[in-house]
């Protein structure tokens, strides 16, 4: 699977304390064995962002994705759930 970075993402990420960077990796090398695994919370979201989905990555923090296609992701945005959602 290939992960594709939105310019925003990248951003965000960079921005991110480097024990935060470094969950947001592990997490991401989760997702690429088991999109479905429990500790991600893997769901669609709806309204504003209908057709995208999020992960976890700690109880507040999230990265909101879309999958492209069955080999490639594309991370759009890495943040709080307030930062993301505004709520």
């Amino acid at each position: 699977m290939q992960f594709v970075f939105s310019r925003l993402y990248k951003r965000q990420f960079k921005k991110l304390p480097l024990d935060l960077q470094v969950k947001v990796m592990i997490r991401l090398d989760l997702f690429m064995q088991d999109e479905t695994h429990p500790l991600l919370d893997n769901h669609q979201l709806r309204f504003e962002w209908q057709g995208y989905r999020s992960m976890n990555i700690t109880g507040d923090y999230r990265v909101i994705f879309k999958k492209e296609s069955d080999d490639m992701v594309r991370l759009e945005q890495v943040g709080t759930h307030h930062e993301l959602y505004g709520s």
